[in-house]
């Protein structure tokens, strides 16, 4: 019996459409994937969705995750500090003057003084006599020999008195400092006495000169310069003989107050 060949026919024509249509599916599956890549997106608005701009990329601080701002920070400017006048100029044991230091000097009576501030010395002085006083000036500027001079000559007499040497210097300083170190070089200050006594002693504070000079000497921008509660501060014993010129404005707070000049510009 020969066997029946009609359902090979049948599988032959089956598979014969079979391959192009699965060709077909996967060709459609793939165009679905790849559409959504190949249109712009919409934005809400219905109108294409702008690119993103580019982000500035930041140094690479070697560090994965880590951006680094390396941009550096401007450094804030510093304080200037304003040069104190030449009236104000602090001149003590910690702020010396330097051995070349110059002035511009006037003649006054008992010496020379600052060309600047004669004038108010010299008026101090008439306004005191115009009063009946004998205001008398034993020492006004120094040279830097002067005053190293009169350093030593102090130191001797308390080698003589018996303090040591170490002793004698630390003693010396507090009335009569060393070069350097004195107002007197400055050409601003100027020791005052009165005539009929004239002993640099803390007695001087009694005389009718000193208590006029005390109370008026403000007015002409001058100012005891170092009272007796302030030899901690200035560094020098009580001189009730020695004025320094420092300006009427300031010589008018400083007495004001009852401060010495170290405490008026903070030092």
């Amino acid at each position: 019996m020969e066997p029946h060949h009609a359902p090979r026919h049948a599988r032959k024509r089956g598979g014969r459409w079979l391959l192009p249509a699965l060709v077909g599916s996967a060709c459609a599956v793939f165009l679905l994937c790849l559409l959504p890549h190949l249109m712009p997106t919409a934005s809400a608005s219905g109108q294409p969705a702008a690119s993103p701009a580019p982000a500035e990329s930041a140094p690479d601080s070697g560090t994965p995750g880590i951006s680094v701002n390396w941009e550096p920070s401007p450094s804030p400017a510093p304080e200037e500090q304003e040069e104190a006048p030449w009236y104000l100029r602090l001149v003590n044991l910690e702020n010396r003057l330097s051995q070349d230091f110059t002035v511009e000097l006037a003649q006054v009576d008992g010496g020379q003084f600052d060309a600047r501030a004669a004038e108010a010395l010299s008026q101090m002085l008439a306004d005191m006599e115009a009063q009946g006083l004998s205001p008398m000036v034993c020492s006004s500027f120094r040279t830097w020999e002067d005053q190293e001079t009169l350093h030593q000559n102090k130191i001797g007499r308390l080698l003589e008195e018996g303090y040591s040497q170490e002793a004698a210097e630390a003693e010396a300083s507090r009335w009569v400092v060393p070069a350097g170190a004195s107002e007197h070089q400055l050409g601003l200050a100027a020791d005052i006495v009165a005539s009929q006594y004239q002993i640099l002693e803390e007695e001087q504070e009694n005389t009718p000169e000193q208590q006029w000079l005390m109370a008026h000497c403000q007015e002409y921008g001058f100012i005891l310069r170092y009272p007796k509660d302030k030899t901690e501060v200035t560094g020098v014993g009580y001189e009730p003989w020695h004025y320094r010129y420092v300006g009427v404005e300031a010589a008018q707070e400083i007495m004001a107050q009852g401060i010495c000049l170290e405490e008026y510009l903070g030092q």
